[in-house]
């Protein structure tokens, strides 16, 4: 029986290149900042559990970086987002699960609940706010090209992947918010509590209210 796998995708934590949207309101420096420590954050999260396989798949290729935590990589490959989600898990014969990196309530009590439901289903959606998704996980039985003709990087994302699913059996989870603008990073530093792990700028505040001042500031 082959192993479980997860696939954190992750950009090469360098300045100007990551958070780009986040970086507009909260400066570029600070948004690597918030990435390198949420995705550190978030592989030692999901590595805690000796239940999967955790690797990085990383892009852009051939990028050298200090990743967290020494696991292993593969890279995405060229092409959009679908090509390299469908390259990658295709390189996994057995269950797999994909998550990003900028999710701060993401846990590992997340990762077993969508194994969980690869027991009973072919393929589980981690549902965002935005309209897109924060996890997705295939079974081994999956369509061939279940990543076709998405309109990634917008509200649709979720519904035109669930197309390629019909007649399959999909199951969702809980639905969470990933960190593209200063927006987001103050909206969830606002909640009671805030996520386990989010990260806090130089400062020693939560880096959302910063954020979230700065953008204010920028508007007027």
């Amino acid at each position: 029986m082959h192993r479980d796998t997860v696939l954190i995708f992750a950009r090469a934590p360098r300045l100007g290149a990551v958070k780009r949207r986040l970086a507009r309101g909260i400066g570029a420096m600070a948004a690597l900042r918030f990435y390198r420590t949420q995705l550190a954050a978030v592989a030692r999260e999901v590595a805690r559990d000796g239940r999967w396989d955790v690797h990085l798949a990383t892009t852009p290729p051939g990028a050298r970086a200090c990743w967290p935590m020494r696991l292993p990589c593969v890279p995405q490959g060229q092409g959009d987002l679908g090509a390299r989600l469908d390259r990658t898990t295709r390189a996994h014969r057995g269950r797999v699960v994909v998550i990003g990196s900028d999710i701060p309530g993401i846990t590992a009590g997340d990762i077993r609940a969508a194994f969980r439901a690869l027991g009973r289903a072919d393929a589980v959606f981690g549902p965002a706010e935005d309209g897109g998704y924060w996890l997705v996980g295939l079974s081994a039985q999956r369509p061939c090209r279940p990543f076709r003709e998405v309109r990634w990087s917008t509200e649709h994302a979720l519904a035109d992947t669930l197309a390629n699913f019909v007649g399959r059996r999909v199951a969702l989870l809980r639905t969470l918010r990933d960190v593209d603008t200063a927006e987001d990073l103050a909206a969830i530093a606002a909640t009671a509590p805030p996520p386990p792990g989010l990260p806090r700028l130089a400062s020693g505040r939560p880096a959302g209210k910063k954020a979230l001042r700065k953008a204010q500031r920028a508007r007027r």
